[in-house]
């Protein structure tokens, strides 16, 4: 990270219980230096032990991932920034609309079978990865499941989700994988207006539809990523993590970059 970008991020970090005296030991390293190595990997799509000698040991960086991963950390610190980004664009800080859409991806041979699956429609071996954004192309929540988990069943445990966190949200927009009794559902049992935004028949070729595009662009920036080109990992939770810190380095940038001066 550079300097901007850590003075952005350090104020938004979740404060460590030895901090706040509820027992547990200081931790050894630096928290820019951990980030530092996770984004690292992330980026650039190494393995774990093969970290380079300039970050923290590999293992002490697994640790600090894994303890954010279970303790929901790295979730809080991605919200945190979230709004802190949707404040800088003049947002308000909840969203009142997202994008919903899944993307399909091969999984590593260390995925294993009880969480994989084979997608007829990508004709893809390998995992699901189910979003919703804001209309910013923020991630607001994502579930990763067996590439042969339908959308519209998986839709309606991530809408629930999301309507739980994001009271305000009051419209989602779709495709055609999303229609049939997920409208009514999602109407009914979460307070949800599901608009299903689809292809014309006569269309012919790459067409910018309204609203998908938003999520279409968000699903580009994950695949900048090198880690998740591909699952390579062993748990759908971390799978689900390393989503979240990858947006943790879009927004850190977009945090840290100038601002034009407004008349």
């Amino acid at each position: 990270m550079t300097d901007a970008e850590w003075a952005a991020a350090r104020p938004l970090l979740p404060v460590p219980r030895w901090l706040q005296g509820r027992g547990g030991q200081p931790e050894a390293y630096c928290h820019r230096a951990i980030l530092d190595a996770i984004r690292y990997l992330i980026d650039n799509g190494t393995k774990w032990r093969a970290m380079p000698c300039d970050f923290p040991p590999w293992d002490r960086a697994y640790a600090f991932f894994r303890r954010w991963r279970d303790h929901g950390l790295v979730k809080e610190f991605h919200d945190r920034l979230r709004r802190k980004v949707r404040e800088q664009a003049g947002r308000d800080p909840e969203p009142s609309a997202g994008v919903i859409d899944s993307q399909s991806v091969k999984a590593d041979a260390v995925v294993g079978a009880d969480s994989r699956g084979f997608d007829g429609g990508k004709l893809i071996n390998g995992r699901k990865r189910h979003v919703v954004v804001d209309t910013l192309g923020l991630l607001l929540a994502v579930i990763v499941t067996a590439a042969d988990i339908g959308d519209r069943a998986a839709a309606q445990v991530l809408l629930a989700q999301v309507a739980a966190a994001h009271h305000l949200l009051a419209l989602v927009w779709a495709d055609g994988a999303y229609t049939g009794s997920l409208i009514e559902y999602s109407l009914a049992a979460l307070a949800l207006v599901l608009a299903i935004v689809k292809r014309s028949d006569d269309m012919r070729g790459f067409v910018v539809l309204p609203k998908r595009w938003i999520v279409e662009r968000f699903f580009a920036h994950l695949m900048r990523s090198c880690r998740l080109v591909r699952d390579f990992e062993r748990s759908t939770s971390s799978a689900e993590a390393m989503v979240y810190w990858s947006m943790t380095q879009l927004m850190t940038r977009r945090l840290a970059r100038p601002q034009p001066s407004r008349a």
